[in-house]
Order: C-alpha cells, then sequence, then structure tokens
C-alpha cells in the first residue's frame, strides 16, 4: 500500500510527462496565424488535419482503453512521447500537406491511443474514491503549470529572435525545436521514475470476456451521462483555440500581443483546474461542474459580443474568466468517472468508451470553425461559432444542475464511508 507521498510523487511525475506531451501536437493555440506561414497552409488546410487528429482519437480511444488494462502505463506513456517528438520533428522540414496529414494522423495514435487512457487510469488509481475531484485537478492544474511555464518560454524565445531580425517562420521553427527537446528529455524521466508496479487488476483477455465488458460497460447509463458531460465542457474549451487568431482578426492585436493573451491565459490554469478539483470534492462534483460551465458559457459570449475597438480590460478580463473557467471544467469532469460504477479491471476501457464519445468536438468542431470563417470571414464567423457553443454550455449547464442533487446525496455517503 502506497503511502499519501507516494501517490502524490507518482502524480507529479505523470503531470510532467502529460505536461510536456500536447503543447507541440496544439501550436495553434498560441501561433496559429505564424504557423499557417511557417508550413504554408492555409486555415482550412489546418483545420483538415486537426479534424484527421480528432478522427484517429477517436477511433483510437476504445483500444486504448483495452491497452490501459493490460499494459503498464510507464512503457505506454514514454512510446508516446517518443513517436511524438520523432513526428514533430518533421515540422522542422517544411513538410508538404500530404506530409502533414500522415503526421496529424501518427499523434493521434501517440498521444489517443497509446497515452491518453493509461494516464487517466493511473491518475484513477493513485486517487481514494473521495480524492478524486483533487487529483485530477492536480493533474490538470499541474498540466496546466508545466504548460505555461512552457509556453512562456516559447514567447520569449519568439520575441527575442524577431528582435534580432529573425523572420517570423524562422523563429517558429526555433520554437518547435524549444518543444520537441522538452518532450525528448522526459523520456528517460519516465522509464526511469514513473512506477512500473502501480495496481494492477486483472483484466479479461478472451475475446468472449473482453465483448462482455464492453457489453456491461455501453449499458452502464451513468457512463454515458458522464461522457456526454464531458463533451459539452469539452467544446466551451474548444473555444481557446482560436482566441489568438480572433484576438488578431476583431481586435488588430499582432501576433506577439495574441500569443501573450493567449498564454496569460495559460497561467489561469492551475489555480482554475486545481481550485475545481477541490470544490468538487467538497460541495458536490456535478453541481461544480454545473457553476463553471455556467459561467465559461457567459463568458464565451461575451468575449464574442464585445465591440470592435473596446478597450484592453474588458478582453483581458473576458480571456482571464475564460481560463479559469473551462480549465476548471477540465480539472473536474474526469473525476465524475468515479461515479459510474466501473471495476478497476475494465476502468481502462470505460475511460476508452467515455472519451470516444466526450472527444468528438475534435473531429466536428474543426470543420464547424472553417465553414463559418468561409461564409462569414472576420470577426463575424467567430461569433457565431462562439455564441453556438456558449448557448450549448447553458443549457447543458441546467441539466447538470439537475443532476447534481442525487449525485451530491451518493458523494456524500462515499466521503463519509472513508
Amino acid at each position: 500500500m502506497r503511502t499519501s507521498l507516494q501517490r502524490l510523487t507518482q502524480l507529479a511525475l505523470l503531470v510532467s510527462a502529460a505536461g510536456s506531451l500536447f503543447p507541440l501536437i496544439y501550436l495553434r493555440q498560441n501561433f496559429e496565424l505564424t504557423l499557417l506561414d511557417t508550413l504554408g497552409i492555409t486555415l482550412a488546410e489546418l483545420s483538415e488535419c486537426y479534424a484527421i487528429l480528432g478522427v484517429t482519437f477517436t477511433l483510437s480511444y476504445l483500444p486504448s482503453g483495452l491497452l490501459a488494462d493490460r499494459v503498464q502505463a510507464r512503457g505506454l506513456i514514454a512510446f508516446s512521447l517518443a513517436l511524438t517528438a520523432i513526428l514533430g520533428s518533421l515540422l522542422l522540414t517544411e513538410p508538404s500537406l500530404t506530409t502533414l496529414r500522415l503526421l496529424f494522423l501518427g499523434w493521434g495514435i501517440s498521444s489517443g491511443l497509446t497515452f491518453w487512457s493509461a494516464l487517466i487510469k493511473a491518475v484513477s488509481l493513485l486517487a481514494e474514491p473521495h480524492e478524486q475531484g483533487r487529483y485530477f485537478g492536480i493533474l490538470d492544474g499541474g498540466r496546466g503549470l508545466v504548460e505555461a511555464v512552457l509556453a512562456t518560454l516559447a514567447v520569449l524565445l519568439f520575441a527575442r529572435l524577431l528582435n534580432a531580425s529573425f523572420e517570423e517562420s524562422e523563429a517558429m521553427k526555433w520554437v518547435i525545436g524549444f518543444y520537441l527537446v522538452n518532450i525528448v528529455i522526459h523520456i528517460p524521466l519516465t522509464l526511469l521514475f514513473v512506477d512500473a508496479k502501480s495496481e494492477q487488476h486483472a483484466a479479461a483477455t478472451t475475446p468472449r470476456a473482453m465483448l462482455t465488458d464492453i457489453v456491461s460497460v455501453l449499458s452502464n447509463g451513468r457512463v454515458w451521462f458522464c461522457a456526454l458531460s464531458i463533451l459539452v465542457c469539452y467544446q466551451v474549451f474548444w473555444t481557446t483555440y482560436s482566441f489568438s487568431a480572433y484576438l488578431q482578426e476583431a481586435f488588430s492585436a499582432s501576433a506577439l500581443a495574441a500569443a501573450s493573451l493567449t498564454v496569460m491565459k495559460l497561467w489561469t490554469r492551475p489555480l482554475g483546474a486545481t481550485a475545481a478539483g477541490f470544490f468538487g470534492d467538497h460541495f458536490g462534483r456535478y453541481r461544480t461542474l454545473a457553476v463553471f460551465l455556467i459561467s465559461a458559457s457567459l463568458a464565451v459570449a461575451f468575449l464574442a459580443l464585445l465591440p470592435q475597438g473596446s478597450s484592453q480590460w474588458p478582453v483581458l478580463i473576458a480571456i482571464f474568466t475564460i481560463g479559469l473557467t473551462t480549465y476548471g471544467l477540465r480539472g473536474l469532469y474526469w473525476s465524475t468517472l468515479d461515479d459510474c460504477g466501473i471495476s478497476n479491471s475494465s476502468k481502462g476501457l470505460a475511460i476508452g468508451v467515455i472519451s470516444m464519445i466526450a472527444y468528438t468536438p475534435d473531429i466536428y468542431l474543426p470543420l464547424i470553425n472553417s465553414a463559418l470563417l468561409e461564409a462569414y470571414p472576420g470577426r463575424t464567423g467567430y461569433a457565431i461559432y462562439f455564441l453556438g457553443i456558449a448557448a450549448i454550455g447553458l443549457v447543458s449547464g441546467g441539466v447538470l444542475i439537475a443532476k447534481s442533487v442525487p449525485s451530491r446525496v451518493a458523494e456524500a455517503k462515499s466521503t463519509a464511508a472513508h
């Protein structure tokens, strides 16, 4: 039996590995227009690449869960880091559009098939039932801290190179190299220090037994509610990937200013995610999720409705609020897995099923975003995109409030037992 210190140490190692993997894949969050110029592609083509990533994620999640139930997390995570770095190095070679499509397909495998369910299951098993909220809050908040530090260093590097008369595309390649080095450093750290003796639970190995487990998970109504709850929260978070370009289009911000504002938002992640996790354990997970979802949706709508030429303070307040609330959602929503009544031997499978449903916005939102911007160029397209997602979030928040009453009773019983 591991002590609390040992469990928190393991959590810190998982946070560090996770925080190093995704920033390279989602470079568009802080450098979208510069990335388009560097790669020589259009927004529609980049959106297509992210749609390929999303489809690969969706197809990978179920087998990812099966892998997580059968293979130790250390090996899966180290392999994921290595493959992500190898593929990412292709960005430095001015790849063709076909190569980019294959690259994003590979990233879908490295961060979806071999990484995601292994990470979530490892954290879920580390935490006691009454600690699920705070552990997942620390996971996302810690990842946010790592990513915010890396993004800040990347923007500083980008700015320094621009001041040294580098072209934006050349400076972007140095930023990519910086992220690659960070990923590579974490490969030996993962192999050396992530505990290979994490809790293992016998998982079904025969096809018939595996099919029985799959049917059992799919017939669990709480699994579906958990998946749909994460989906609507994730949709609201997806709006943040467009903030860099939106700030440049709607408020005439420079590439450096837009990147700086979105990096500022990253610094809200440690606070928002960690706080939401602790609030969820104390006040109820679904109740807290509802409050954060409604708040995030209102803030996104506020940003979309700000008139052109607004002063910087309303923009800053909106982005800061969106950062706190959307990262709060991310820090809390996976803790609702504990309410699904899934055995540890099938937990990876449940994570795969939930992820397959919950992360479908990775497929359709890039395409919707691109189509809206083609039909309504500039600020109008972004406003329609943001307001539509915000409206769905507000309605869903009301549903979560209704769910929170019986859920709170169940969580209180679980807490009392511990």
